[in-house]
């Protein structure tokens, strides 16, 4: 392991539109880990909506039940990386080239959820071939509630002044993400390795 290298912690306080949450405040960790990032999660457990009805591991439509979500993007190219995390263990990781267009989905992810009565945590280790050449920006996400109740929070959350009349939140607004770097958390001299994933994708 790099020296050099350090874990980095990012708690999400607004939600979509930049109002404060009013609950614990879900946290990420990202440390390095063996062949990858690993990522800690720490979150208030809702239960709302239930558990999706497939076992752990890949499940389509995350976003639709109580999830939390993380990032990473070349803004130069709007090529990204998207990885969901459900309490109940299921995971959803994209690969997407454009604001919102998957060209890659349900990938394998190494990720285990323990939820203890009104909390829940996660850990996942995202293989370094997964993430985007040129990781630059990034941002993070929740979600949970039904109906009138759904509640989106964003990390980097879009400002009150840049809010239209009968907007929407949007997790794909990839110009309120914010500056990141992978070598802060694996060290200046750390060299990502190159991915057969993203070939013709620059």
């Amino acid at each position: 392991m790099n020296p050099d290298s350090t874990e980095m912690e990012f708690v999400i306080t607004t939600t979509w539109d930049s109002l404060p949450v009013t609950h614990e405040p879900v946290s990420f960790v990202f440390s390095p880990g063996e062949g990858g990032m690993k990522v800690n999660v720490f979150a208030p457990f809702f239960n709302n909506p239930p558990s999706p009805s497939g076992p752990p591991g890949p499940f389509p439509g995350l976003w639709d039940y109580e999830v939390v979500e993380a990032f990473f993007l070349d803004y130069t190219t709007e090529n990204y990386l998207e990885v969901e995390l459900c309490p109940h263990g299921q995971q959803l990781v994209l690969l997407l080239s454009g604001r919102g267009h998957a060209f890659m989905q349900q990938l394998p992810l190494s990720f285990t959820a323990t939820i203890t009565g009104n909390t829940w945590t996660g850990e996942a280790l995202i293989p370094w071939r997964y993430f985007p050449p040129n990781v630059n920006k990034m941002n993070c996400y929740a979600i949970h509630g039904s109906g009138g109740g759904r509640t989106y929070e964003s990390l980097y959350p879009v400002p009150r002044a840049d809010l239209v009349e009968g907007q929407k939140p949007n997790f794909h607004l990839l110009e309120y993400f914010q500056n990141f770097r992978l070598q802060s958390i694996m060290g200046e001299g750390w060299v990502q390795p190159e991915s057969d994933l993203w070939k013709g994708k620059c």
